[in-house]
């Protein structure tokens, strides 16, 4: 017959912070040892993808890591993917030319 295993926290239910794995010790007890959530990436704001260069921590960790752990060198580093920063400034500078364009062929017409 199998050695029972008690459990260590208070709360009996099978919930996802609750999760628990059954481990031997040197002494030969079974033991419940408690089981963290695992950690997600932060996410591009616009696409959606993984930020390359920030660890996947749980949320309360980020605050013990420093900022440059938590950031990219980069506008919107940290927030958003080389990828959409680069598409953003293209549109950008794409509306401020178009603009320019504008008012040209506005003062050509009054000539």
């Amino acid at each position: 017959m199998a050695q029972r295993v008690t459990l260590r926290k208070r709360t009996p239910y099978n919930t996802t912070s609750n999760r628990r794995r059954v481990v031997k010790t040197p002494g030969g007890k079974l033991v419940y040892h408690h089981i963290k959530k695992p950690a997600t990436q932060p996410k591009c704001g616009d696409c959606g993808i993984g930020l390359p260069g920030i660890p996947a921590l749980r949320p309360r960790q980020y605050a013990v890591i420093s900022k440059r752990q938590k950031t990219v060198n980069r506008s919107y580093g940290g927030s958003r993917c080389a990828s959409c920063v680069k598409s953003r400034v293209l549109r950008a500078f794409l509306v401020e030319e178009a603009k320019i364009v504008k008012k040209v062929i506005k003062s050509q017409q009054k000539k």
